[in-house]
């Protein structure tokens, strides 16, 4: 926002009463280029973010063997993540090309309101995905057996109701606002996050996001592994704690839990630097530091977060060999070549693994039963 656009300039803007230090003069030239690297690199996030996304969007909604309840919160954090690239990487890219705000007053609340909604829906749907592993293998006898669909969908209905409503605020005062350089006596129009006078509003907002968006459901989510890993721990010393589970179904649910803890481990990686730049802002709102150094800390920051939106796909397709397949499968529809080279592996893999039952005697491990059971278990 307005900071940006302060670091570019390397100016004094009266109307924010800011005091930059560590003014670096930089040509007009250099900053079209680095503009210019900054938006390629939002444009390859945003193009890898969208393939990986929808396609485990569809993946997982074509896929009957990988419709269950974890598959059914993945599928509302990717439309989180597709909404957050199509919508607010864009307009950040901008930032760097233009020192005007090409978007309008509407655009001005509008796209604030949907990053923070976005990032609500991403840890909040986290938090879900904890407590659903948690319930799994801590309390599987309360795991729900009717109806289950039908109740995450709900569960899944009221994380976007709650991420919009603690995004009001930001499209509340979020707005358009005219600030005058003094040393060029030129002034431009930009979209700022909350009224420009006083101190009080940026640490307010800064802190809320920080707790509310990151601190809190990060440490409800430690509490959940906590309890899991006690409870796996205590498994393996006494086979017996986790009742009639069989022992194939237990591993399963394990695997979902690291998948879901890695998700949030880069949750909390990504968003991390970004919060931290934002904290140290608002607390020294009346002395901007202008160098080039901070200027990169936060660019880098600011990319690192929207990569978040498209490392997941990518992270569960190297976590999960079930997710792998279908996920291959669903890129090959577009690429015939791909489909038919697939096709001819799985009809060679079909054959090898049928000469080598024959070959075996073991014929009964290819029954329809065994095949359902494997069916199943088959989670992301």
């Amino acid at each position: 926002y307005c900071d940006h656009f302060l670091q570019l300039n390397g100016s004094e803007i009266t109307s924010c009463s800011w005091e930059p230090q560590n003014v670096e003069s930089v040509s007009e030239p250099s900053l079209w280029v680095t503009g210019i690297v900054i938006a390629v690199v939002y444009t390859l996030i945003i193009t890898v973010g969208l393939i990986g996304n929808i396609t485990l969007i569809r993946t997982l909604c074509t896929v009957k063997s990988m419709r269950n309840v974890p598959n059914l919160f993945m599928s509302s954090l990717a439309f989180g993540d597709v909404l957050l690239l199509v919508t607010c990487a864009p307009v950040d890219a901008s930032r760097y090309l233009t020192d005007k705000w090409l978007f309008g007053r509407v655009g001005c609340k509008l796209i604030p309101f949907i990053q923070l909604m976005s990032v609500g829906v991403s840890v909040f749907t986290l938090t879900a995905l904890a407590a659903d592993r948690y319930k799994a293998i801590v309390k599987p006898m309360d795991m729900p057996t009717s109806h289950a669909t039908a109740k995450v969908s709900v569960r899944a209905c009221a994380i976007w109701i709650l991420s919009m409503v603690l995004a009001v605020p930001e499209a509340i005062f979020s707005d358009l606002h005219t600030f005058q350089i003094t040393q060029t006596n030129e002034s431009f129009r930009t979209c700022a996050p909350y009224p420009l006078e006083g101190d009080l509003h940026p640490k307010i907002h800064s802190m809320a996001s920080f707790l509310i968006f990151y601190v809190i459901p990060l440490l409800i989510i430690s509490v959940y592994y906590f309890f899991i890993a006690r409870s796996l721990t205590q498994s393996v010393m006494n086979m017996s704690v986790e009742g009639n589970v069989p022992v194939r179904q237990m591993e399963s649910r394990k695997r979902l839990a690291k998948t879901v803890l890695v998700l949030t481990g880069l949750f909390a990686l990504c968003w991390l630097p970004s919060h931290a730049i934002y904290l140290y802002r608002s607390f020294h709102y009346s002395q901007v530091d202008t160098s080039t150094i901070h200027f990169t800390a936060s660019v880098a920051a600011r990319i690192l977060a929207f990569t978040n939106s498209c490392v997941n796909p990518f992270a569960l397709y190297m976590l999960s060999k079930s997710f792998q397949k279908q996920f291959d499968k669903q890129l090959c529809c577009c690429y015939p070549h791909c489909s038919l080279r697939a096709q001819s592996t799985v009809r060679s893999n079909t054959r090898g693994s049928s000469l080598k039952s024959t070959h075996d005697h073991t014929l009964a491990s290819f029954s329809p039963t065994s095949g359902r059971g494997q069916g199943a278990m088959a989670v992301l």
